[in-house]
């Protein structure tokens, strides 16, 4: 499982993430706030499904020296 999620991309899911979770466990939003959970997940370990089936990644190619 390589990540495909990186930089910006990973940072903002985290916090709309946060945002809609918080505003979900609040009472701010209906049961769709909860999907922030996915946004979180994906943001916290790196890798998103989606990404993968389309052969989509966020993440620079780093070269690291073997």
């Amino acid at each position: 499982m390589n990540q495909n999620v990186g930089g910006i991309d990973r940072i903002l899911r985290i916090v709309i993430g946060a945002v809609l979770v918080i505003l979900a466990a609040t009472g701010q939003v209906g049961v769709w706030g909860w999907l922030g959970l996915l946004l979180l997940g994906t943001g916290l370990i790196g890798w998103c499904p989606p990404y993968s089936l389309l052969g989509f990644s966020t993440c620079k190619n780093r070269n690291l020296p073997k």
